[in-house]
């Protein structure tokens, strides 16, 4: 019996639309054995929640570069929780004030990637974080 791939959301939230960091982030995690759902940008709270539902994810991880990442993710998750879903792992990446940082782990998010982390970190903790 094969084990199933970890399969990892990445998607931007709202009117962010830089996401060349975040696909250079989802080629190392496709390099690294596991699958990749690319969501791209523009993505509302709505379609976050119901593409990590479709696609049975095991993390979701949000990339911010504009702002909002503490809202955005309390939304995100709350749609989980309201409706009962299966809550999957929430990374996020991207510019995040260090004081906010700590709001968003005690939101459920699992670990703050900020800009310039090293992939194998990033990596690392996905796998950590799914075992």
């Amino acid at each position: 019996m094969t084990k199933r791939m970890i399969r990892v959301l990445l998607t931007k939230a709202g009117l962010d639309s830089h996401d060349r960091g975040m696909r250079v982030v989802a080629a190392a995690i496709r390099d690294a054995g596991m699958e990749v759902i690319y969501g791209g940008v523009f993505q509302t709270e709505e379609s976050i929640y119901r593409m990590a539902v479709d696609e049975d994810v095991d993390v979701v991880g949000l990339s911010f570069l504009c702002g909002g990442h503490v809202e955005w993710v309390e939304r995100v998750i709350g749609l989980f929780l309201d409706r009962g879903a299966d809550l999957p792992a929430f990374l996020v990446g991207g510019i995040i004030p260090h004081d906010d940082m700590l709001k968003l782990k005690n939101l459920g998010v699992k670990e703050v990637f900020g800009p310039g982390t090293d992939l194998n970190e990033i990596i690392e903790t996905i796998k950590r974080i799914t075992l």
